[in-house]
This record gives C-alpha cells, structure tokens and sequence, in this order.
C-alpha cells in the first residue's frame, strides 16, 4: 500500500513539474522572448530521420504559408511550432476546442500578425459538424484525441489505452460511460471558403492531425484553387483500401510521398531538393 501511493504521489509531482514546465514555455513563446526564438536559429539542429529535417529545409528556402488542420495548443508536440517562431511564418491554424484555441493557440500567436488562428474544423461545406472528445480531462493528451468519428475515441476506451493514460498521469477514471464522452456542436469551413475568404494564394505546407480523418482532409481540398507544395498528414489509421486510395490520389496530382517514422510527407517537384 505504501508504494503504491508514493508511486502516485511521484506520478503526480512528475506531472506538476511538467504543468510548471510547459507554461513557463508557453509564456516564453506567446511573447516572442528573444532568447526563446534566436535559441532556435542559434541551437535548434533537426534530428536525423525526423519530418524537422524536411521542415527546416522548407523554412530556410522560402517565405512560408502553411494551413494547419487541427492545431490544438499551438505547441505541444507540434513539430511546425519552432519554425513559426523562428522563421515567421504566415498561415491559417484550424482547431476546432474552443477551450484549446482561446486559452493557448490564439495567445500563443498573438504577436505572430502573419497567422491566423480559426475555432473551427475542415469540411466539406460551411456549417456545423459533431466533434467527440474525452468528457473528463483537458490535458494534451486528452484534448489530441478528439475525433468526429465517436466509434473510434469509443475504441479507445474499450482497449483500455485511456485507462492505461490516466494511470500515467494520475487522473481519475469515471466507470461510468456517460462520462468518459462528450460531444460539441462546432463550426466548420470549406478550405475553398477560407482560402477565398483569406486570400490565400499559395499553400506551401498543408499539415494535418485529424485523429483518422487525414485523408478526408486531403479529399477536402480543391487541388484546381490552391493545391499545396507540401502535405504532412498521418495515415496509421487508414485502412488498407484507404491508403491504397490516398496513394492513388497523390500519385495523380503529382505529388511524390513516403513514409517518415508516423507521418507521410507528400511533395510537389519544385521541392525534390529538399526532401532526403
């Protein structure tokens, strides 16, 4: 019993720690420190094999706009952060938790007047669509798998993944299913409403993290308006079919691809020289 609760105990400072951490992080960033920014362009070497590696290359070579499809915080564990920071880049950042983009993404960017930051979600038409999140946590690792798709967040509570993640970080685990899910009536757009609306002219990176509905993104997109030189998206949750239909749709767009660790990285030729 007694290293049992120490062993929460150790789990929950562990956690303070990185609470106190990642806000004094997000302050830094949110007000453009000096240090913080030029601590990228003095320090910052992407590592071998990583998408930071094609990132960097694109960053240094071009004025960069990017769309962003499912933002969240702004930071956590979003590898196009650094480089927004460092390098100034313009863009639309979509996400759709309207607890997520008033308290951290649209402060983060505030002083980032190339970005544009939008409380909505990617559809095929202007209007509203049913986004599932978890009911009972509002840390990243919760807010991350929000999906539209209730089957698959439902999925994750049946395998015991959410169990084993708030094990880990300490939180209390309602038994109960009216409370491990929520759902929220949130806005949406078209990406030809916003490009229009915006007036968007090129898209050098469209970067999407969209909980199993990549793809559908990509589909999304009207290839004929603004089609993007670059796209990192997941496709661990496509199906076979699917990933054979996404390869397809790529492949007659003229887009090359591959796979780098989680993410595809598709690209335009214009940018075979800076893709290893």
């Amino acid at each position: 019993m007694k290293v049992f609760i120490n062993s929460i105990a150790w789990k929950r400072l562990v956690q303070f720690a990185k609470l106190v951490y990642m806000r004094i992080v997000f302050r830094l960033s949110a007000s453009n420190n000096f240090f913080y920014i030029n601590g990228y362009r003095w320090f910052f070497a992407p590592r071998a094999g990583s998408i930071e590696v094609f990132l960097d290359r694109l960053s240094r070579m071009k004025d960069v706009f990017v769309f962003q499809v499912g933002a969240n915080d702004g930071i956590t564990h979003d590898p196009i952060h650094k480089f927004i920071k460092r390098d100034d880049w313009n863009g639309i950042l979509l996400e759709p938790q309207k607890h997520i983009f008033e308290r951290s993404l649209k402060p983060i960017y505030a002083k980032n007047k190339g970005i544009i930051p939008v409380n909505a979600a990617i559809s095929h038409t202007d209007g509203e669509a049913t986004l599932y999140r978890i009911a009972f946590s509002n840390k990243r690792w919760a807010t991350g798998l929000a999906s539209f798709d209730k089957s698959s967040l439902q999925a994750l509570f049946d395998d015991g993944t959410i169990l084993k993640r708030t094990q880990k970080t300490g939180e209390t685990y309602p038994t109960e299913k009216s409370k491990q899910i929520a759902q929220d009536q949130i806005k949406t757009y078209s990406p030809s409403s916003l490009i229009q609306r915006y007036n968007v002219s090129k898209i050098d990176l469209l970067m999407i993290d969209a909980e199993g509905f990549d793809f559908e993104v990509i589909k999304m997109f009207d290839m004929n308006l603004v089609k993007p030189a670059s796209i990192i998206f997941e496709r661990t949750h496509l199906s076979a079919e699917e990933r054979k239909e996404c390869d397809d749709l790529l492949t007659r767009q003229g887009y090359q691809f591959k796979d780098i660790k989680a993410n595809t990285l598709a690209w335009q030729p214009e940018l075979n020289a800076i893709v290893e």
